[in-house]
């Protein structure tokens, strides 16, 4: 005697959403479209419908309990698919027409389809990724033809397919069910052109250019994606359009290296600069700004202009710029600088100079 619950592999207290779920996993696996020519599926297939029409329903499962197995069941006079239609329709009950929906169709004829998404690549310079700009662009999509108004056809008419009689899908008996598969011969559109335009060769759309105005927020960086809703491919039969994506590119600067929010740059500074401290003009991407160099300043030592960076992309936040002073040493020195420079060593701090020679000796040695 053949048990539903053991058909489907659950208990006897298996919830409906348990049933659910493994309904679907096994009707998926015994599938006769996913197993050609395979009988035993077919009748497994056959088999795990009818458990499933029977316990999926509350009184027909009270009904069966109560009979305690199919025979029981079918004998008492009860039908485990009434209101189902048969094994094809329990299948699309839980599933959908999926293989109509497989070829982007349904029933009656094609559905709305959302259109491409499109991107366009846009080099910018660290400057305009500072302050932010307006950038006009231009891109290639494609649009309703105007010659045909978009029907493809020189007459405006489309001729309705004879092989799916204009429902744009073609039924078919596989066993025991029926399967729908999108027309080939009208591609599910449900008619066909028998006279194309010239100008879109019956596609009904042609690839044009479209000037565009991007607005470029401050802060930016190499890979920051703007989208554009709705400025990418149309849809189809009414569908919604795509976007457009912005990527952006921001060009090496000759100057600045940016680190996050903020920016790095070297300034050379003379041995006089450096031992008696001064003020020098450095650039930053506000212009040219005055920076305090402290006596006894050593070489790569970063100093600091307070929010002189980035803007952070979506705040009013501004990092800082970073400044590495960068000693420059003279590659020819006359004869009376080398007598002021060995002048200037003598009277070098007798504990700095030991210091110095030390480290060098530990250095070689390999000494931390």
């Amino acid at each position: 005697m053949s048990d539903y619950y053991s058909i489907l592999g659950v208990g006897r207290d298996a919830t409906a959403e348990e049933l659910k779920k493994v309904y679907r996993k096994l009707a998926m696996q015994y599938h006769p479209d996913r197993n050609p020519g395979d009988k035993e599926s077919e009748e497994k297939f056959k088999k795990i419908s009818e458990a499933y029409s029977c316990l999926s329903d509350p009184q027909k499962r009270a009904n069966y309990d109560q009979y305690g197995s199919a025979e029981g069941f079918k004998a008492a006079g009860f039908d485990p698919f009434e209101g189902f239609g048969g094994f094809g329709n329990v299948f699309e009950e839980m599933f959908g027409d999926i293989f109509g929906a497989f070829g982007g169709q349904g029933r009656g004829g094609s559905r709305r389809q959302r259109g491409s998404d499109l991107r366009y690549d846009l080099d910018i310079t660290l400057e305009e990724a500072a302050t932010g700009k307006s950038a006009e662009i231009e891109i290639h999509r494609s649009e309703e033809c105007k010659e045909c108004s978009g029907s493809g056809s020189k007459s405006g008419r489309r001729t309705p397919c004879k092989d799916c009689g204009g429902r744009g899908q073609v039924r078919f008996q596989q066993g025991f069910f029926s399967i729908s598969r999108t027309c080939s011969t009208c591609a599910g559109a449900g008619s066909i052109i028998t006279d194309p335009c010239e100008k879109c060769h019956g596609d009904g759309r042609q690839e044009v250019p479209r000037k565009l105005s991007v607005k470029i927020p401050p802060g930016v960086d190499t890979g920051t994606r703007l989208k554009m809703s709705g400025e990418g491919e149309p849809g189809y039969h009414g569908g919604p359009s795509g976007d457009l994506y912005i990527v952006l590119t921001v060009l090496e600067h000759e100057i600045f290296k940016r680190e996050g929010v903020d920016l790095y740059c070297q300034v050379p500074i003379t041995f006089k600069q450096a031992l008696l401290g001064d003020k020098i003009d450095v650039p930053t991407l506000d212009g040219v700004t005055t920076l305090k160099i402290p006596a006894g300043t050593q070489p790569h030592t970063p100093i600091r202009l307070k929010g002189k960076g980035m803007q952070q992309l979506g705040t009013r936040h501004k990092g800082d710029q970073i400044v590495i002073v960068k000693l420059i040493v003279p590659k020819k020195a006359s004869q009376r600088q080398k007598e002021l420079i060995e002048e200037f060593d003598s009277l070098g701090t007798p504990e700095e100079a030991t210091s110095f020679k030390e480290m060098i000796r530990n250095l070689f040695a390999g000494k931390p």
